[in-house]
C-alpha cells in the first residue's frame, strides 16, 4: 500500500510535543513493513534554523485560500535512517514565524488560514507528484479536513478516487475551533456548516471535520479511546465518538528505540543496557548529579520530571505534595518550561532546599537524554494523558515511573503490588485518583521499595525488558489501512483473497 502520512510538527524538522515523535516515527515503521510511505509538513522557520538537508522539487503551487490564490513551494528531505521522503509545504508569510502555532502563548489569529494552505497544498502536491495514495494518514486538527476534501472538492481526480483516509487523535483537548465566517477560506460550501458536520456551538471545527468524514479514526491508547467516549473526557464531542466506536481503535505510541535505547545514545555518560544497567545508571546519575550542583549521593533516590509545566501535567499535585515530600531524603530535577507559577514555585524550592532541587526552565533534547538515564524515578502525575511518551523513555532507560491511572500510562505502565510482583509484570507505580493525597501515598509507596533492593532491581529490569518499539504500532496502523482499502473496494478485496487463494 502506499500511505501519505500529513501532520503539523514531526521529528527532527520541528516539535512542540508527541505529536512530532509520533510523525517522524511511524512512516519510517510502517516502510519497514513493506508499504510506500511519505511524510507532508509545513516548512516552519525552525526548519531552516536547523539547516536539514531540503531539496527543491521544482514544484509552484498556486493554492485557494478564500477569495485568494496563495503560491507555495514544495522542498523534499528524507526521515533520518530511511528512505521515506518528506515534503515540506513552503510558504512563508504563513510559516517563517517564531512559533508553530503561537506566539507569547497566544494562538495565531490566522490558523484557520494557514492550514487551509497546508491541507490543499498537501492535496495538490500529491498530485503533482503522482503519489496515488491507498490511505491519507491525517493527524489532529490541523489535517482534519481533508477527509472532507476527498469528498467534496476533489473527488473528480481519477488520482484521489481510491484514496482513503484515517484520522488519529493526539489530544482532543485541542480542536482547531475558528468563528463561522472563516467557513469561506475553506472553499467549502456553507451546506456542510451543520451540527452533522463542520459546526460545532457556532463555531467551525477542523476535528470534528475529520472525526465526521474519516473513513476511520484512531487514538493513541485503548484507554483514551475510551476515555474521550466520555463527557468527562470526550471534550464536547463524545456523543459524535460514540456513534462512531466502531470505527475508533487506540493504538499505543511506540518509541524509537534508536534515539531512546540507552546503548545507542551518544550523549549519555556511559551507555548501557540489560546487563549493565546498574553500573550504567550509577555513572549517569552521578553525572547528572554533578550537572545539576547536587551531592553525588548513589544512595538517594533521585527523581525526575520533563514536559510542560502545565496544570494538565499534574503539576497541581506535584506543589501541593512538594515540601512534604523534600522533607525526605530525596534529590528532585526537573526540565521544561510552561506557566509562570510553575516557575516561581520551582525557583522557590531550589531556594530553600539548593541540596534537593534543581530546575532547567527550558528545554534541551539532550538533557532529557541524559535525565532520563541519570533519575531513579520518574514523575509523570497527568490529570490526562492521551499516550504520554515519557515513562515509554524512562522504561527503556530503567528509570521507574510513577504515573496516574489515565490514557495511555495505565496502558503501559503496571502498578507494583503483591500480585504483580509475584508474576513478574510490575514495572512502575500507578495511582488512581487525581489527588495530591493519592500521589503523596504513591510516593511513600515509592520511597518504601526504594529500601528494598532487590525489588527495586526487578521494577528496573522489568521495564527494560518491556518492548515498546514501533513495529507492534506499526502493524496495527496497516490493519486499519487494509480495513479502509477492503470497506472502500470490497470487490477488489474480495478479488485479492480469491487470487491469493488460487496461488
Amino acid at each position: 500500500m502506499n500511505i501519505v502520512f500529513l501532520a503539523s510538527e514531526g521529528v527532527p524538522f520541528a516539535k512542540t510535543g508527541g505529536l512530532a515523535d509520533v510523525a517522524g516515527a511511524l512512516p519510517r515503521a510502517v516502510a519497514a513493513l513493506g508499504h510506500q510511505t511519505s511524510l507532508f509538513l509545513p516548512c516552519y522557520r525552525r526548519v531552516w534554523d536547523a539547516k536539514p538537508d531540503l531539496v527543491g522539487t521544482g514544484l509552484t503551487l498556486q493554492i485557494p485560500v478564500g477569495s485568494q490564490v496563495v503560491e507555495g513551494h514544495v522542498y523534499e528531505s528524507r526521515l533520518p535512517g530511511s528512505n521515506v521522503p518528506v515534503y515540506l509545504i513552503d510558504q512563508p508569510s504563513y510559516f517563517d514565524r517564531e512559533g508553530l502555532y503561537q506566539h507569547l502563548g497566544k494562538d495565531f489569529g490566522d490558523n484557520c488560514e494557514r492550514f487551509v494552505f497546508f491541507q490543499r497544498a498537501v492535496l495538490e502536491a500529491v498530485l503533482a507528484l503522482g503519489l496515488r495514495p491507498d490511505v491519507f494518514h491525517c493527524n489532529d486538527w490541523q489535517t482534519g479536513l481533508i477527509p472532507v476534501y476527498l469528498k467534496t472538492l476533489y473527488r473528480r481526480y481519477p488520482e484521489l478516487a481510491s484514496a482513503g483516509t484515517l484520522l488519529t487523535i493526539h489530544n482532543l483537548a485541542y480542536q482547531g475551533l475558528f468563528w463561522h465566517w472563516d467557513m469561506p477560506i475553506t472553499g467549502l460550501d456553507w451546506s456542510l456548516f451543520h451540527h452533522r458536520a463542520l459546526e460545532f456551538h457556532g463555531h467551525l471545527s477542523f476535528m470534528k471535520a475529520g472525526l465526521v468524514f474519516a473513513d476511520k479514526l484512531s487514538t493513541v491508547s485503548p484507554t483514551y479511546a475510551r476515555e474521550i467516549q466520555t463527557p468527562r473526557q470526550g471534550a464536547g464531542l463524545d456523543g459524535l465518538l460514540r456513534e462512531r466506536r466502531g470505527d475508533l481503535r487506540g493504538i499505543v505510541n511506540g518509541i524509537d528505540v534508536q534515539a531512546w535505547t540507552p546503548r545507542h545514545e551518544p550523549m549519555l555518560a556511559a551507555p548501557y543496557d540489560l546487563e549493565t544497567v546498574e553500573h550504567g545508571k550509577a555513572v549517569n546519575k552521578a553525572w547528572l548529579q554533578n550537572r545539576a550542583g547536587l551531592p553525588v549521593r548513589p544512595d538517594v533516590p533521585l527523581f525526575a520530571q520533563i514536559g510542560r509545566l502545565d496544570p494538565q501535567k499534574g503539576w497541581d499535585l506535584l506543589a501541593e505534595t512538594a515540601d512534604r515530600f523534600l522533607e525526605h531524603d530525596v534529590q528532585l530535577i526537573v526540565l521544561g518550561t510552561g506557566h509562570p507559577k510553575y516557575h516561581q514555585l520551582l525557583e522557590g524550592l531550589a531556594n530553600r532546599y539548593p541540596d534537593k532541587v534543581w530546575a532547567y526552565l527550558g528545554f534541551s533534547d539532550e538533557l532529557a537524554h541524559q535525565i532520563e538515564a541519570g533519575a531513579d524515578v520518574f514523575l509523570m502525575p497527568s490529570l490526562f494523558e492521551p499516550c504520554g511518551l515519557n515513562q515509554l523513555y524512562s522504561l527503556a532507560h530503567g528509570t521507574v515511573p510513577v504515573v496516574h491511572a489515565t490514557g495511555g500510562l495505565v496502558d503501559t505502565v503496571v502498578d507494583l503490588n503483591p500480585e504483580t510482583f509475584a508474576d513478574g509484570r510490575a514495572t512502575g507505580f500507578v495511582f488512581n485518583e487525581p489527588t495530591a493525597s493519592s500521589l503523596w501515598a504513591t510516593l511513600n509507596r515509592v520511597l518504601s521499595t526504594w529500601t528494598d533492593p532487590p525489588t527495586w532491581r526487578q521494577l528496573v529490569r522489568r521495564g527494560m525488558e518491556s518492548d515498546w518499539s514501533w513495529s507492534h504500532s506499526a502493524r496495527e496502523y496497516v490493519e486499519i489501512y487494509d480495513e479502509i482499502q477492503q470497506r472502500l473496494h470490497p470487490d477488489a478485496s474480495q478479488s485479492s483473497v480469491k487470487a491469493a487463494a488460487v496461488a
